[in-house]
């Protein structure tokens, strides 16, 4: 049982992308089903996810039992898909997630359930009173009523939104920032940075009066950092609130804006919701009650769970008629409307394919590299996955293929899973693996150098061809650049003998892209193995990784410059 604090909504922040959990609790309820969850069965539970093919990372070798009451005691349980008490077992919401068709229509279903309180969040004696909401939905009616909600509106005011009964208070405030925000032309960011101190200071204003501004992080008491780390907290909710609505598939990321909308043809979907879903907490002090509530696979009840409603939905994105499926059962008319989904995704990205591989997007690819070099995007490492994956199209001449997922619009969703390349790159004779980061400093090494390298090896056993690999990040940590080149040096047969990694900085990248832009004519794959080719062979011959990489740069300028 956690306890509520303070006077502001918490959104559940881990796992950070709600799609990866789903492995996290398939391999829970299949290893560990009907065992007591204790320090021993979470530390056991760590070492099998530390083992598994989609973990990318080892978990808490410090405090395992921990690491995996993080990764299961947060959402998976607060969200109703796996139980603990007694023992282990998968509910039938968890059920959905993990083996059902429709993994988003059961996200969206708990989502609309997680209430505050509830007998798995119970308020103390100072909060009491002050939390009657279901998160989620009030959000949907916030972005519903408003048109949309940005990033800074959510986690200024959104979070303030601890009971129901705020509504009205909380979408004025978010209506009169608006305006305000307007008047501050040119100032937007101390406009916004003002806005969000004061915010804190209100929120936390009898906490700050009594002096009571240390945080367990740390042992500094003043008041800029309590305020800092709060700003911190509301940061990391608002990204998480956004993250896990994403998922559903009612709602549209503007990236470049920071915000989120609802598409326009879920607007029905989320009308009904909105109209029918009980806005009041239940079942607060009834254990038994709630979990009989929060693990039910069939509510709360969606649009498209009446017939007629998805056969509307059916005859307005398709051309089918009424008479072909007055005999499908709604399961059978789900699965239908899944079908026309996914091949109207398809469509779109081959269309996009097309376009990119005409250079038609050129400028915009470029622009984009450089707007998330500026920090200007909400989920900035997704669209370099995306970006990347534009450009090495762009450069054609094989098979390139993002192992990021596609919501059904076409559009970015969620970055590749932790057992796979980034972006895959068939050629007639050659592989080439694409890896890209936005971390920086020694954690670029910690967290890439192993998972580059073996999803590198993994791809050079797949295909049987010759392989190559691009790591790409804003910047190259020396860190990492000394372990690639070591790599590269050295026989390992795990990674299926030397390497052929080539470390490239975002700038060096975007060079490669402009070249292959402004020459005569487009690449071709010779073109682009001549490359690899003579970055591998510099390496060889490069007296230490400093020097290799200063003649990768020269090797970068005068690709297909000639």
């Amino acid at each position: 049982m956690a306890y509520l604090k303070g006077k502001m909504l918490f959104f559940t922040t881990s796992p950070r992308t709600p799609i990866k959990m789903i492995p996290e609790i398939k391999l829970l309820n299949e290893k560990f089903e009907g065992q007591k969850w204790n320090n021993d069965t979470q530390e056991r539970f760590i070492d099998e996810l530390a083992n598994s093919s989609f973990f990318e990372g080892s978990g808490s070798s410090a405090n395992k039992s921990f690491s995996a009451r993080d990764r299961i005691n947060r959402a998976p349980k607060a969200l109703g898909f796996i139980d603990l008490t007694p023992t282990i077992s998968l509910t039938p919401a968890g059920k959905e997630l993990v083996y059902g068709k429709r993994p988003q229509e059961i996200f969206l279903r708990q989502l609309l359930k997680f209430q505050l309180p509830s007998p798995f969040h119970k308020e103390k004696n100072q909060t009491k009173s002050v939390f009657f909401v279901r998160p989620y939905l009030e959000i949907i009616r916030l972005i519903r009523d408003l048109d949309y909600l940005t990033f800074d509106e959510l986690k200024i005011f959104a979070v303030q939104l601890t009971s129901y009964h705020k509504y009205d208070d909380i979408k004025l405030k978010i209506v009169e920032f608006r305006k305000e925000k307007d008047k501050h032309k040119g100032k937007n960011k101390r406009f916004v940075n003002d806005t969000w101190e004061a915010a804190v200071k209100d929120i936390f204003s009898e906490r700050i009066a009594s002096g009571l501004t240390k945080t367990r992080e740390t042992k500094d008491a003043g008041l800029n950092k309590f305020i800092n780390t709060q700003k911190s907290n509301m940061r990391d909710y608002a990204d998480a609130c956004f993250r896990y609505l994403r998922y559903t598939g009612l709602v549209s990321i503007s990236h470049s804006n920071r915000s989120i909308s609802i598409f326009q043809d879920k607007a029905k979907d989320v009308d009904f919701i909105l109209s029918t879903v009980d806005r009041n907490p239940v079942f607060i002090d009834d254990l038994d009650g709630y979990k009989a509530h929060l693990f039910a696979s069939n509510s709360p009840a969606l649009y498209t769970d009446n017939r007629d409603n998805i056969i509307d939905v059916i005859l307005r994105i398709s051309n089918r008629t009424k008479r072909e499926l007055t005999t499908l059962d709604i399961e059978a008319l789900k699965d239908l409307r899944d079908e026309i989904v996914a091949e109207h995704k398809e469509s779109v990205i081959h269309e996009k394919v097309e376009e990119i591989k005409s250079y038609a997007l050129y400028s915009e690819i470029i622009d984009t590299f450089n707007e998330i070099i500026s920090d200007d995007y909400f989920d900035a490492p997704l669209m370099l996955e995306y970006n990347t994956w534009r450009a090495m199209t762009m450069l054609d001449g094989g098979d390139i293929k993002g192992n990021f997922n596609f919501d059904d619009s076409g559009q970015p969703l969620s970055t590749a899973a932790g057992n796979m390349p980034d972006i895959e790159c068939s050629y007639d004779d050659f592989s080439l693996s694409v890896e890209v980061t936005m971390q920086g400093g020694q954690r670029q090494h910690e967290m890439e150098g192993e998972p580059v390298a073996r999803h590198y090896g993994q791809l050079k056993k797949r295909s049987g061809k010759e392989t190559y690999c691009l790591f790409i990040a804003p910047k190259i940590n020396p860190a990492t650049l000394a372990h690639f080149y070591g790599l590269n040096h050295v026989a390992i047969s795990l990674y299926g003998g030397k390497s052929k990694i080539i470390p490239l900085d975002l700038d060096q990248f975007m060079k490669l892209v402009d070249n292959s832009y402004n020459y005569k004519s487009h690449p071709v794959p010779s073109d682009i193995r001549r490359f690899l080719d003579e970055a591998i062979a510099l390496c060889d011959s490069a007296a230490d990784e400093n020097q290799w990489y200063a003649r990768i740069q020269e090797c970068v300028d005068k690709w297909m410059c000639s």
